[in-house]
């Protein structure tokens, strides 16, 4: 049984007890690290017990070292193998011996000691039993093994031999340790070596004495039990023997000792001691160097190289192997390995010859000595836009580790010493390929020197990059293009062509050369090439300028043009005439002026641009054609004025002309407009019109001479002439054309009505044009005779003689035609009118053929009207006695007329009605939707129907009407049928698409998908022709929506059965409504349905945490409170029955808040109240709480008040 154990047991063991049973054990463990023949615990049972040490017994043991037991050589020099062996058994015996009585003396001694001054310590008081819910198991457990490691660790154990110490300094050689700093280093060394001996070997007995428990505070105690035995320690000799079989072949084959290598060797020191395949070391002193010409260096002096050790070196070694002491002492089996040393050696003297080169050359390139770095050539160039090196650095880079490969190749094909002298087809050759890891080194050197050494060209590059690189990376041509695209004037454009020519000038003065330490850089075509690009983009912002001031030039140019072009042409008009006279005016006094300004700033821009710029021929003779116009353009002034004087006097006597013309055209006007009032012939009125409309137009002529003149009078800055006489004209003539106009209009329109069809006139509209045309006629005659009268008082004033006057009078009053006219027009006018009651009667749109046999009976003959009939030949039959008969027919007509437009224009209006449908979610069958105003047509029409049937005038169409009625009212019971199959349908849909619910209640889904296929049918009939009547027309629709309707009554009762079925079974579910019991029902297959609804089943269930296996777990509050459940409940296995899993829920419910509030109320003594608080449901708090008080309370009455 393990110390751990045996204190679960007892009670807590006091520290010098603990001590003695753990104390030898350290020293047991030391003892059997040193000697592993003393690998049996049995001759130790005796300390078992105790080994508690005091300090005086620490000291004896750090002081007491066990020599070792070495035999002297004389007395084990003659001795047997056996007898040795013996002998060393009979040491080991006496020293295991010797050993175990030491530590069994050692460890009484150490108990007496303890129990000594146990008995003279005064005793401890005992400790205090703690109540049970102060002092877990698990505190215990902890606190047990802490102090139990603590005994442990505190005991001392063996410390570290000193001839292991000088084992180990014996492996360090003594240049290291020499030196007063290297000896404290060393001793400290030691030191630490001591300590962490020791705290292994403390280390080490807690993992064989003591066993972790798995309690909690122990995470960070790494200690774990050790090994069972000792792992990858093999203390037998199995190489001894392979030992001496290598050296007895290495002695056979070792043929570098033989005399002829070492002349070989002699050979390869005097030949390659001062030699190298290439010598770098001077090509610093030959000045900058071209790479390529570099490397054609090297392979040339490789190849020279090469030649000359084949036609020395080699010959030598070839004689000295032709000799015949050459092979003297190797057998004839061992030639081919001699052979084979002789190449290897050969190859190993090459490969270090190439060895050496390659480690010359690198060092040429040594940071720290840059005397022999080698400098080459490099150029800053300028091409395609781009700024680049050349050679660029990986170029450069190539080049120099091309002399490194090209030193490898170097003496790769030297043929073997055998192989020549055997003469064969078949060369064999040295193997003298330079090692992978010199190759790297000698790349990685290299490359980390030419980056550091490149680093101050790269630097120099940047500068020029950073000073000049917007010159070319695009920046240069946006701000020119922005710059472009804005206005700037002259001198912002020159500012900028400044910026750029002195940086031109300024990338020419920087130096041509920059040298480094390994590169020469020449910046020469960089230069050139920037220089170039700062005055390309100078001349590109002064071609613009030079564009700009050609542009200038042609439009001043293009102005004294213009003015010269205007000035000198002869105007056609006097209008003209005045615009050029002011437009020359104006040019003298502000267009001069500033033009004048305009060729000022030429002349500056144009002295600029001489300086910079190089005009081209035409551009030299614009310039002076513009310096030229002021002095050109006086004379051009001067000959203007002769071609106005010229062109005022002939417009003057051509308006004087056309004064004179007008006169005559006027008077000629007044003559015609007297004569109509001579016109009184009503046959020829078409010709008053035509005659009429001609005066008109040569007085709206006249009216155009009149402005024209009295603009050019204005233009001429005369005085107006006035023409009272065209005014009058234009007065006098408008009531006769008011007259004329409306006469020929009426008598078109009376032979229209008195001799075109007669069944085409309508006697409403004749009359209203009649009255219509009576009225102007009348407001005419009035017109004329205030004209007449108006003239007659003007007549008075200035005839002299009454008599004469009134005589005249009369006359006028006899011979005043047009009043006649109008008078006669006006009696046409009352006759027709006469007819118009005729027309109304008998050309009522209501009249059918009934009511002409009606007429006729009464007439006596056939009064029916064709297509001959006009109403001057019905007026011929003297139809008046009998008008008020047929007037009594024709009102009834229209009447049954009305009537029937009425019923007409109700079945006309269902022609445009059609049923709105949409797609109902995703069924992809359609649903009636906004049938209101449908509805409300067809209650107007009804009612409207059933009005007219009451009417005396509908007999003759009496049975259309009550079919109609008859139509209108299955319609309406068609639709309401119809929205009531669909309002049920859409409440079904959703629950019978669930393929739970079908098998839950196969009849009514049975059923169901009967009135779903009729449903389908309909609609789809409806789709396709969804105008009211044509849907609602369908045969056996009404006696089919009737039938579903029945059917869906049925469903909805074995429904509510089902349900009501489900809730006597699980009385929870009469806290939720049908349609969330549907919801849940129809998905039973998915349990997670009922979450939403759980709040209303258990008022302080939230939500069930289902595993994903759909298991329930768990359950919330609304709070988030989690209860676990005292076992999983299974939905799977209700087999989608919802309302067993749900009874389970409640079950268990209540078994886990029982056994929730039990362990809150264990706990409760156990925990601190703040972290047992946190640690429960806030309901089983206040429960348990509510038991600990009403206890509390009972057990303080129960005790009584406190003394």
């Amino acid at each position: 049984m393990c110390p751990l154990q045996v204190s679960r047991e007892l009670p807590l063991l006091p520290p010098l007890r603990c001590q003695a049973l753990v104390g030898a054990m350290p020293m047991i463990s030391s003892l059997q690290s040193l000697f592993p023949g003393l690998s049996s615990w049995d001759s130790l049972d005796e300390m078992s017990l105790s080994n508690k040490l005091t300090p005086s017994t620490d000291k004896e043991t750090l002081n007491n070292r066990l020599p070792p037991v070495v035999l002297p050589t004389s007395s084990t020099a003659g001795v047997s193998a056996s007898h040795n062996k013996l002998l060393k058994y009979r040491r080991f015996k006496e020293q295991q011996k010797t050993l175990n009585q030491i530590v069994i003396d050692r460890a009484l001694k150490g108990y007496k000691a303890t129990m000594e001054e146990k008995y003279q310590r005064v005793p401890i008081p005992p400790e205090p039993e703690l109540p049970s819910t102060m002092n877990s198991e698990q505190k215990k457990r902890r606190t047990n093994y802490l102090f139990m490691k603590k005994c442990v660790e505190s005991n001392p154990v063996v410390p570290i031999q000193q001839q292991w110490l000088t084992s180990m300094l014996t492996l360090v050689p003594q240049s290291l340790m020499e030196g007063k700093d290297r000896e404290f280093l060393v001793e400290e060394l030691l030191d630490e070596v001591t300590k962490d001996f020791e705290m292994s070997m403390k280390r080490c007995v807690v993992r064989s004495v003591l066993v972790k428990p798995d309690v909690k505070g122990l995470e960070d105690e790494k200690e774990g039990p050790l090994p069972v035995s000792p792992l990858g320690l093999d203390f037998s000799r199995p190489w001894h023997n392979s030992f001496i079989q290598a050296r007895s072949q290495i002695l056979t084959n070792l043929h570098i000792l033989h005399p002829t290598l070492k002349i070989l060797l002699d050979i390869g020191y005097t030949t390659f001691s001062k030699l190298l395949i290439v010598d770098l070391s001077n090509v610093s002193l030959k000045g900058p160097i071209d790479c390529e010409s570099l490397k054609n260096d090297v392979s040339l002096n490789c190849s020279k190289t090469e030649e000359k050790l084949l036609n020395t070196w080699y010959p030598r070694v070839v004689n000295l192997f032709t000799r015949k002491e050459a092979l003297e002492g190797v057998k004839s089996d061992k030639v081919d390995s001699f052979y084979n040393c002789v190449a290897t050696l050969m190859s190993n003297q090459l490969k270090e010859l190439l060895r050496r080169t390659v480690e010359a050359y690198v060092k040429l390139f040594d940071p720290e000595d840059k005397r022999w770095l080698p400098l080459f050539k490099m150029e800053l160039t300028f091409d395609d836009e781009k700024m680049e090196f050349y050679p660029n650095f990986q170029d450069l880079e190539e080049a120099i580790l091309f002399i490194v490969t090209r030193i490898g190749q170097t003496l790769q094909n030297v043929q073997t010493v055998h192989s020549w002298l055997a003469g064969g087809p078949t060369t064999v050759t040295l193997d003298t390929e330079l090692a992978d890891h010199v190759i790297a080194w000698a790349s990685s050197t290299l490359k980390r020197a030419i980056q550091a050494n490149l680093e101050g060209p790269k630097k120099h590059f940047e500068r020029y990059v950073e000073r000049y690189g917007w010159l070319v990376d695009g920046t240069a041509d946006t701000r020119i293009e922005s710059f472009e695209a804005e206005e700037h004037n002259f001198d912002e454009y020159t500012a900028f062509i400044d910026e750029f020519l002195s940086l031109a000038k300024e990338i020419m003065s920087l130096p041509l050369l920059a040298h480094f330490p390994m590169v020469r850089l020449d910046c020469d075509d960089l230069k050139q090439g920037l220089t170039d690009k700062a005055k390309s983009f100078a001349n590109i912002l002064m071609e613009r300028i030079v564009a700009n001031h050609r542009e200038e030039n042609e439009k001043i140019c293009k102005e004294f043009e213009t003015i010269k072009e205007r000035a000198l042409k002869v105007p056609e008009t006097t209008e003209e005439m005045m615009e050029m006279i002011a437009y020359v005016e104006k040019a003298k006094t502000t267009g001069i002026q500033a033009l004048l300004i305009k060729i000022q700033e030429c002349e500056r821009r144009m002295n600029y641009l001489l300086d910079v710029f190089i005009f081209a021929p035409e551009d030299l003779a614009l310039n002076a054609t513009v310096l030229l116009w002021p002095q050109k353009i006086n004379p051009i002034f001067d000959e203007h004025d002769d071609v106005i004087e010229q062109s005022k006097r002939k417009g003057e006597s051509e308006l004087l002309a056309k004064r004179e013309k007008l006169i005559l055209e006027l008077e000629k006007q007044t003559r015609c407009m007297e004569e109509f009032t001579e016109f009184s012939e009503l046959d020829r009125m078409q010709q008053y019109v035509t005659d009429m409309r001609a005066l008109q137009k040569r007085i709206q002529e006249a009216e155009e001479t009149v402005a024209f003149i009295n603009k050019e009078e204005t233009l001429f800055k005369w005085e107006l002439t006035e023409y009272p006489v065209l005014e009058s004209l234009k007065v006098n003539i408008e009531p006769y054309q008011k007259l004329f106009v409306l006469i020929l209009k009426w008598q078109r329109t009376e032979k229209r009505w008195m001799d075109g069809a007669f069944l085409d006139l309508n006697g409403e509209s004749m009359e209203t044009e009649v009255d219509e045309f009576f009225r102007e006629i009348y407001k005419m005659l009035k017109l004329f005779q205030q004209k007449q009268k108006k003239a007659e008082l003007e007549k008075k004033k200035t005839l002299h003689r009454r008599a004469i006057v009134e005589e005249k009078l009369e006359e006028e009053k006899k011979e005043n035609r047009t009043i006649i006219m109008c008078s006669s027009i006006m009696g046409q006018i009352k006759d027709f009118k006469e007819n118009i009651p005729t027309v109304t009667i008998l050309c009522n749109p209501g009249i059918r053929t009934r009511h002409w046999q009606q007429m006729s009976d009464i007439i006596g003959y056939d009064l029916t009207p064709d297509s001959g009939t006009t109403l001057r030949k019905v007026l011929k039959q003297n139809l008046a006695p009998y008008l008020e008969q047929f007037e009594t027919i024709s009102v009834g007509a229209s009447k049954e007329f009305s009537l029937e437009k009425a019923m007409h224009a109700m079945m006309e209006i269902w022609e445009s009605v059609s049923f709105h449908t949409s797609i109902y979610r995703e069924t992809g069958v359609s649903i009636l939707s906004a049938v209101d105003e449908i509805q409300t047509i067809l209650d107007d029409q009804i009612v409207k129907t059933q009005t007219m049937r009451g009417s005396p005038f509908i007999k003759p169409f009496e049975k259309e009407i009550k079919e109609w009625e008859d139509h209108l009212i299955r319609i309406q019971e068609t639709i309401d049928e119809w929205l009531k199959v669909q309002a049920q349908w859409l409440y079904l849909e959703p629950i019978f698409s669930s393929e739970d619910i079908m098998q839950q209640m196969p009849e009514e889904g049975r059923l169901f998908q009967t009135v779903d296929r009729y449903w389908r049918d309909i609609m789809k009939y409806c789709v396709k022709d969804p105008k009211v009547l044509a849907a609602t027309s369908l045969t056996g629709l009404l006696e089919k929506l009737q039938g579903c309707n029945e059917l869906l009554d049925k469903i909805m009762k074995g429904l509510n059965a089902y349900l009501e079925k489900k809730r006597l079974f699980f009385p929870r579910f009469f806290f939720l409504s049908n349609d969330e019991m549907l919801e849940i029902l129809s998905e039973t297959k998915d349990p997670l349905r009922v979450q939403p609804h759980l709040k209303k089943c258990f008022e302080g269930i939230a939500k069930l945490h289902f595993l994903p296996n759909l298991d329930i777990q768990a359950m919330y509050s609304t709070e988030g409170e989690r209860v676990e459940l005292i076992s999983t409940i299974s939905t799977s296995e209700a087999r989608g029955a919802v309302e067993k899993w749900l009874i389970q829920v409640e079950d268990i419910m209540l078994r886990s808040i029982h056994d929730v509030i039990a362990e809150s109320r264990l706990a409760y003594p156990e925990t601190e109240r703040k972290q047992w608080v946190l640690e429960w449901p806030g309901q089983v708090v206040l429960c348990v709480s509510q038991m600990f008080w009403t206890s509390e309370v009972h057990e303080a009455i129960c005790n009584g008040p406190e003394v």
